[in-house]
């Protein structure tokens, strides 16, 4: 049987490891906290601490006290770790020859270990949420269909479902990384060329169905799909409340940016009501479009960004399992997933709740 082994059991990690032990596999969970699943006796829960390389200590854990030859065929190491931490631990773990399920969010991608990772033999699958993931699925698909698209849009948000006043956000993430997708230039493609723009640019006010006015702007988004759809025009936008983005704007032209703020600002708060939306737009030529929307406001299994985000992540993983030969030896993103797995994916979300609604792949 093969061992998933979930790298963080946050929002989303604790969502991932749960569904995949209903399902009867064999999870190995490491972090520091496991309050989201310390009910669950069946998955084996191994604590780390704050000052351990959580992939070093992963690593041995298994060579010194599971005794597990550490091999492509036997593990799944799902990397759920936020920013810079998860981007090093995944530089650790493509040393070794394993399955690499990358979901950690960093300005720096796995490219970069392409080398290391054939010496390795390694294999990684990166960005594997809604967006960059789903976004970057939907768009291939588009691509396969219509060839070079005109244009290419992508908005989407994780808000709560009524404005709440203040900042009218929560982060469902780390804030440290929200605050570094304010900060980082966005790199969009204008007139097929790459063009890097201020974060937050581009500010317009766009229609969420039931939802009402939202505000999108620019942020740096693109990541894998900058070098491999190929489009004349591609940008992403992601959607909060009015407001929300001036105010930061406002703390960052005074140089008041505290971190430790805007953590306690943008705390999760479980009892609020939330909601996920992406809007994916392509334009082919000939007046060719595929338009796709998601919708969710979560349902008892979990909060909409963990099941938007982990069911895509879940998806790839259990794909994975069933043929360990779906990818092999490099560095893939989520578009260089075939169509049939894609479709899975998709299935996957809708069988559980998530509204999907465009062309049928």
């Amino acid at each position: 049987m093969v061992r998933v082994h979930c790298l963080g059991v946050g929002l989303v990690g604790s969502y991932v490891a749960k569904y995949l032990s209903e399902l009867g596999h064999s999870v190995y969970a490491y972090d520091i906290d496991f309050s989201r699943i310390e009910e669950i006796k069946n998955i084996k829960k191994i604590k780390i601490s704050k000052s351990q390389n959580p992939a070093k200590f992963l690593l041995e854990y298994l060579n010194n006290y599971e005794d597990i030859s550490i091999n492509k065929k036997n593990e799944i190491i799902v990397n759920m770790l936020p920013g810079d931490i998860g981007h090093k631990s995944t530089e650790t773990l493509c040393e070794f020859p394993l399955r690499i399920v990358d979901l950690s969010f960093s300005e720096l991608t796995p490219e970069r270990n392409l080398e290391r990772v054939l010496k390795s033999d390694a294999t990684v699958l990166w960005d594997v949420g809604i967006a960059p993931g789903l976004s970057n699925m939907l768009l291939s698909e588009a691509v396969r269909k219509m060839g070079k698209l005109k244009n290419g849009i992508i908005r989407v948000g994780g808000n709560p479902s009524v404005q709440t006043g203040g900042w009218n956000y929560m982060a469902p993430f780390s804030p440290v990384d929200v605050i570094a997708e304010y900060t980082r230039p966005a790199r969009v493609i204008r007139n097929s060329k790459t063009v890097t723009l201020p974060a937050l640019s581009d500010r317009h006010i766009i229609d969420v169905p039931t939802k009402g006015e939202m505000e999108a702007f620019l942020t740096d988004g693109l990541r894998s799909v900058i070098n491999s759809i190929n489009a004349e025009n591609l940008h992403e936008y992601t959607v909060r409340w009015p407001g929300h983005i001036q105010k930061f704007i406002e703390v960052r032209e005074n140089d008041k940016i505290d971190e430790e703020l805007l953590t306690n600002a943008w705390k999760y708060d479980e009892k609020i009501k939330e909601f996920t939306w992406m809007e994916v737009e392509a334009e082919g030529y000939n007046g060719q479009k595929m338009n796709w929307s998601v919708y969710d406001e979560g349902d008892v299994d979990g909060h909409s960004m963990a099941r938007c985000t982990g069911l895509v992540t879940l998806g790839c993983i259990l794909e994975w399992i069933k043929d360990e030969n779906m990818l092999t030896g490099g560095i893939y993103a989520p578009e260089e997933l075939s169509t049939g797995v894609i479709s899975r994916i998709i299935e996957l979300m809708v069988n559980s709740g998530i509204v999907i609604k465009g062309p049928k792949i």
